[in-house]
């Protein structure tokens, strides 16, 4: 579809007020760099939420990237052993999701690390179909590194059609070999929303009614985010169930700055998305 225009009824608590809001993404295509093999493992619940949105919202075929362990530089704070798993665990959130929720056949899920150059190409190629009619959203969920260097390789006529979204500075500087303001020189358009922690980072029971559900699909979504719960490696995640990086899908997917998109991304919301791509014939 060239231009989806979905209403979908969710409603979002901002004090005593509701809304609406309307699925309506801006022309083009997304791609989306996630890490989750750093300490932080909240990537392993954003990435399954990230996945089943795009294909309950019929915008599946729009996601022509999607890398993971994008960390390249193994800190201490996590071992080696642990970070083999968090990558195992990683692809898992990606191919378990994609192959529940379907749609995306004709996607590979890369791992950032053990798969450098495949990812860089991958991401390059993608950065180069772009154009004014059809630009590229990247959407960074993890260290710049991979978005560096594939911008680096591409084109350089087609970086003005790049537009890369970013809700937390902590990413932004974490890496290893490029900093924000390389990203930002190579001439892409910063996409700068609010920090999705505040509503999507949450204590587990306001996700219950994902882990008692009957569909699997969405029990499948939970088990991810519960396996980023009971992690070992780091503690402020207990308690808690994190899809903030998510935040950034449901802010293209509403209509990122070009048509409003929704800037704070609620559980409310994903539960409505979901629920609401279920209850369709897939």
């Amino acid at each position: 579809m060239d231009k989806l225009v979905l209403m979908v009824f969710a409603f979002l608590v901002v004090g005593s007020v509701t809304a609406q809001t309307v699925i309506n993404a801006p022309s083009g295509r997304v791609a989306i760099v996630a890490d989750g093999n750093s300490p932080d493992p909240d990537d392993l619940g954003g990435t399954a939420v990230s996945i089943a949105l795009l294909k309950a919202t019929g915008l599946e075929n729009r996601l022509v990237h999607y890398s993971h362990s994008c960390d390249l530089v193994r800190v201490d704070r996590i071992s080696e052993a642990a970070e083999y798993e968090r990558h195992a665990m990683m692809q898992t959130a990606c191919d378990g999701t994609a192959r529940r929720w379907g749609g995306f056949d004709n996607l590979t899920f890369f791992d950032a690390k053990w798969q450098l150059d495949e990812t860089i190409k991958d991401l390059s190629n993608a950065i180069n179909a772009s154009s004014e009619k059809d630009p590229l959203w990247i959407i960074e969920a993890g260290e710049p590194d991979i978005i560096g260097f594939a911008l680096e390789a591409s084109l350089k006529e087609k970086l003005q059609f790049v537009k890369v979204i970013t809700h937390h500075p902590a990413n932004d500087d974490a890496g290893d070999f490029y900093k924000w303001q390389d990203i930002l020189d190579f001439g892409i358009e910063e996409v700068r929303i609010s920090d999705q922690n505040i509503n999507l980072k949450v204590d587990q029971s306001q996700w219950n009614w994902a882990m008692n559900h009957p569909d699997h699909r969405i029990q499948f979504v939970w088990l991810m985010g519960k396996m980023a719960e009971i992690d070992n490696v780091v503690k402020f995640q207990k308690g808690k169930w994190d899809c903030s990086d998510a935040g950034m899908v449901l802010y293209w997917i509403t209509g990122a700055n070009v048509n409003k998109g929704l800037q704070q991304g609620s559980v409310a919301v994903v539960k409505t998305l979901l629920e609401g791509g279920i209850s369709k014939k897939n």
